[in-house]
């Protein structure tokens, strides 16, 4: 931990939690979108949705999915510019149930190409975050590290291809995760490396038998 962990990011405020960490929510979504979204769907749990416009918490959703930072000054503008950019968005309230952090958002984002993304995040403390699922599959994603996220078989021999393929490129694995639906069905990775992953290194491991989909994620901290 270090001391900017304990007295909270550099932030347009006025909440680390409210505002910094939905800022990085926004960031961490359009990156597992992998584009700037040009529709975003936003649904509120818990103190997000009783709070989020005394908060500013709607901004700051807003400015992440716009590649903003959480000390941008133009956040209380965000709803401006997203029109000006062509962002269409929407926000409501929903009840994710007892289990949901408090401060939980769920998005339903749009790119221009039409690809599509569902995710539910929240901000935990301190301009911290953590998305906990993606298109209905459970994962675990900080954004603190460059990750990579894939969707496969569960199948013996795939973790396998998939870390050796890295090491073979130098990229040092920093932490792994693993989920699965249920024995022999869908299957994730979350993979958070010490360094961006090259382009090519993403091709090759979507090229890999068993491998449905692969996402980078880039670090939002």
């Amino acid at each position: 931990m270090s001391i900017l962990d304990i007295i909270g990011p550099v932030m347009i405020g006025p909440s680390s939690s409210h505002t910094a960490g939905a800022v990085r929510l926004g960031l961490l979504a359009a990156s597992i979108l992998g584009a700037k979204p040009v529709k975003a769907e936003i649904y509120l749990h818990g103190s997000f949705a009783e709070t989020y416009k005394g908060h500013g918490t709607d901004m700051a959703l807003l400015a992440g999915l716009m590649g903003w930072l959480p000390d941008d000054e133009r956040i209380p503008q965000a709803d401006s510019f997203a029109e000006k950019n062509g962002l269409e968005y929407s926000y409501h309230k929903i009840d994710l149930g007892n289990k949901a952090h408090p401060n939980t958002v769920l998005f339903k984002l749009t790119a221009a190409n039409g690809a599509r993304c569902d995710i539910v995040g929240s901000s935990v403390g301190g301009g911290q975050v953590q998305v906990t699922e993606i298109d209905g599959f459970p994962v675990e994603l900080t954004g603190r590290l460059p990750a990579i996220l894939t969707v496969h078989i569960d199948t013996r021999g795939v973790i396998a291809l998939v870390t050796s393929t890295l090491a073979n490129a130098g990229v040092n694995i920093a932490t792994m995760r693993l989920f699965r639906s249920d024995k022999g069905g869908m299957a994730s990775m979350v993979i958070e490396c010490d360094e961006a992953v090259p382009q090519e290194i993403i091709n090759l491991i979507s090229a890999l038998q068993q491998i449905e989909s692969v996402r980078f994620i880039t670090s939002v901290l």
